[in-house]
């Protein structure tokens, strides 16, 4: 019963583990509603009226979610500083009230400098946060100088509430998240291994269900690994652990990717594309309708659950022998031992599964520290062995200087203008709505404005929001009238939409708006200025504050869609050629150099480009065949990225795999690919560029007269060759979407 219940434990573990990579919005949701409760309790404790319970509360939330930084010192300095900033901000406010020009004017300068503090990271995005969300929370509460000393008590003890509970009661440090991160990571390699294995028993009906699921889980296992690249430095002793760390996690993707590739290839009659795995809706391969059905089948069901129980659970001394032996079998696969009696195609998919329980076994020694070894078999000892030698060989690189923007150039600068046109904007089309909440318009302004980058972006933002608060007031109509004047329910409902808000922020920002708007009507209630022309106005109000970021976007120093997605599929492929021209020169005897770095760039840079083309791929967008295009695009360049990365990182075995050795003919047999790439970049970044992408012969048939005679791992492995020539058809593939022109082949 008790292993019964400890598994059952685990699995839900292991599932909040992957819905919640780090449990960052769960802590981010119960130390902001932590931080609320607490203010209201000692304010409650000290006989505050409602309208200071409402005004500590938003003060609560405001220094709760305004403190960006990871490290725990560098959070206590910014919260010491922000109650300063926040009762300067307080005192300017109640002091302009009275004077409508003089304080409408000052508020615009303030959410000028409030922007533009954000290039100096997240200290000043963070105190220019509470400047003017501590200035909204004035206005919201009707504060002059008389109410200005107990207001600054106020401040003050939601301020040392959210300390108290960021410190003390759900306290977060670097290597916490970071190994939370892990665990979120692991399970989630558990899903995709699951994933796969339905793809493999998938029937006619299900197949285009059961691929898509595989997708979601690589695209899923993707983010998780780009949030541990992100928490690395702060969260690792030392900068050798770090590389180690995202050495093993760079090999756990790329071989539980490839491990779905092949299960593809192995139900079709042809090699499956990439692109299957990053394209929604991309076709099934040929000959890929129907569950497999051989002698080997249950061998590979049976190793593919085992490859899952490794993931979820170490190989250890408490685990027992019986782990250690399914260990020791699938790693016998790549020195080819026991394989089963099947096609190429399946005897390819237990390679694939060897390799992954070799990444695992990386990934657990990086991650737990030394395993016990007494059960081990020759071919997992020379697995531990090559893992030995791979991290001797990490060295840490150089990190590349970036060129600093200056003047209207730079994006802060910029956004900082647009906000305060579009804020000014706002305040005169407000006053014109109302002249006592005309603040709701200046702060839709404000927050379309927050982590965007282009009109199109904005766009969405302003519509998202609007949708959201329309639901939002609906809502609060209804619970406006269920709760009516009972203070503590009315604030414990707040309290659960304010935690609703946090959790939901990353997912979708409809869903976090619409729980804002809630919220506020229960706010209005308690203040007893509810009303239904109260909530309309809202909704006016916002709509108003949306057009205004929308015109000042469009007008002031636009950013266009079209350019901004330009500029980051430009980076997207220069990197991508930084990965590739890298790897190929190692691979082909030159110097090492910090692949997985310029790997990570790539991803990041990828990453960027699918915020990029959010406005160009969102459902209700009316250009369908752009969609599409920007779609493609995506998928193609995620898939070239595939490539790299498993360029790179069989570029980093050189020095240890006993199967992979340097051959210089694969620099001048790539120099295509890499002239390809600059070629289509050009083109992106300048449409009048007289430019052509060469095609010809595979990269197989550049090397074949010289390969003759060369066993299946002689000097250029199998692998690497077909990363080469799919690399190079993607590339190729990119042309037609980007209309880049296409030369004859050369005879």
């Amino acid at each position: 019963m008790s292993t019964a219940g400890g598994s059952v434990r685990a699995r839900l573990r292991d599932l909040v583990a992957a819905s919640d990579p780090g449990l960052l919005r769960l802590a981010a949701g119960l130390r902001t509603v932590g931080a609320i409760a607490l203010t209201l309790a000692v304010l409650a404790l000290l006989g505050s009226d409602v309208r200071h319970l409402v005004g500590g509360a938003i003060a609560a939330m405001v220094a709760t979610f305004a403190i960006r930084e990871k490290q725990r010192g560098k959070q206590a300095v910014t919260l010491a500083l922000g109650l300063p900033v926040a009762c300067v901000s307080l005192t300017l406010a109640a002091t302009l009230h009275s004077l409508v020009v003089t304080g409408d004017v000052f508020f615009v300068v303030l959410i000028f400098c409030a922007v533009y503090g954000r290039r100096f990271g997240d200290r000043g995005t963070a105190l220019g946060l509470i400047a003017f969300q501590v200035y909204f929370l004035s206005l919201f509460v009707g504060a002059t100088v008389a109410t200005l000393p107990p207001l600054y008590g106020v401040v003050a003890v939601a301020f040392g509430s959210s300390a108290l509970m960021r410190f003390a009661l759900v306290p977060e440090t670097p290597a916490g998240i970071l190994k939370r991160l892990r665990d979120a990571f692991r399970a989630r390699l558990a899903q995709l291994v699951s994933a796969q294995l339905d793809l493999l028993d998938a029937g006619p009906d299900d197949i285009d269900k059961a691929v898509a699921d595989a997708r979601a889980g690589t695209a899923r296992l993707h983010e998780t690994a780009m949030m541990i690249q992100g928490r690395l430095e702060e969260g690792t002793a030392d900068e050798s652990t770090a590389r180690l760390v995202q050495r093993r996690i760079a090999d756990a993707e790329i071989t539980a990717e490839r491990l779905g590739l092949l299960l593809l290839t192995a139900r079709s009659a042809e090699r499956a594309d990439t692109l299957t795995l990053h394209l929604p809706g991309a076709s099934v391969p040929a000959g890929g309708q129907h569950p497999l059905q051989d002698d080997a089948i249950w061998t590979l069901r049976r190793d593919l659950e085992s490859l899952r129980l490794l993931v979820l659970r170490p190989v250890s001394a408490g685990t027992g022998a019986g782990l250690a032996q399914l260990r020791n079998r699938l790693l016998g696969y790549r020195d080819e031992e026991n394989l089963p009696k099947a096609s190429p195609a399946i005897q390819d998919v237990f390679r694939g599964i060897g390799e992954a329980a070799r990444a695992v076994l990386g990934l657990r020694i990086a991650l737990d520290g030394p395993q016990d070894e007494s059960d081990d078999s020759p071919s997992t000892a020379r697995s531990r062995e090559e893992l030995d030698a791979e991290d001797v060989a990490i060295d840490a690189g150089e990190e590349p200087v970036e060129e600093e923007l200056t003047g209207l150039r730079r994006p802060t600068t910029r956004a900082a203008v647009q906000v305060a046109v579009g804020s000014s904007l706002a305040i005169v089309g407000g006053e014109f709505l109302s002249s006592q909440r005309w603040y709701w318009a200046v702060l839709t302004c404000w927050i379309v404005f927050i982590n965007t980058a282009s009109t199109g972006e904005i766009l969405v933002k302003g519509y998202r929001r609007l949708l959201g608060t329309v639901l939002g007031v609906v809502a609060g109509l209804l619970l406006a009238g269920l709760v009516g004047h009972h203070t503590w329910t009315a604030f414990g409902l707040v309290l659960l939409f304010v935690f609703a808000m946090f959790y939901t922020a990353p997912l979708s920002y409809t869903l976090m708006s619409f729980f804002v708007t809630a919220a506020l009507g229960l706010l209005y209630t308690l203040l007893h200025t509810y009303s239904l022309s109260v909530l309309v106005l809202r909704v006016e109000e916002t709509a108003l504050g949306a057009a205004c970021g929308i015109i000042a976007a469009a007008f002031v120093l636009p950013v266009h869609t079209a350019r901004r997605t330009d500029e980051l599929l430009v980076t997207a492929l220069d990197r991508l050629a930084d990965v590739t021209e890298a790897a190929i020169d190692q691979l082909s005897g030159g110097e090492p150099t910090e692949l997985l770095d310029k790997a990570r760039e790539l991803d990041q840079a990828l990453a960027d480009l699918r915020a990029g083309v959010q406005p160009l791929t969102h459902p209700v967008t009316p250009m369908r065949t752009r969609r599409n295009t920007a779609r493609y695009v995506v998928a193609l360049l995620e898939t070239c990225a595939y490539h790299a990365r498993s360029l790179a990182a069989t570029a980093e075995l050189l020095p240890t795999h006993p199967s992979i050795a340097a051959d210089p003919r694969l620099r001048r047999a790539c120099r295509r690919i890499l002239r390809n790439i600059g070629t289509v970049a050009a083109r992106v970044a300048d449409a009048d560029a007289d430019v052509e992408v060469e095609i010809g012969p595979s990269i197989a048939a550049l090397l074949e007269p010289e390969m003759s005679g060369l066993a299946r791992y002689g000097r250029i492995t199998d692998r690497v060759l077909r990363h080469l020539q799919r690399l190079d058809e993607a590339v190729v593939g990119l042309a037609r979407p980007l209309k880049v022109p296409v030369e004859e082949p050369r005879r």
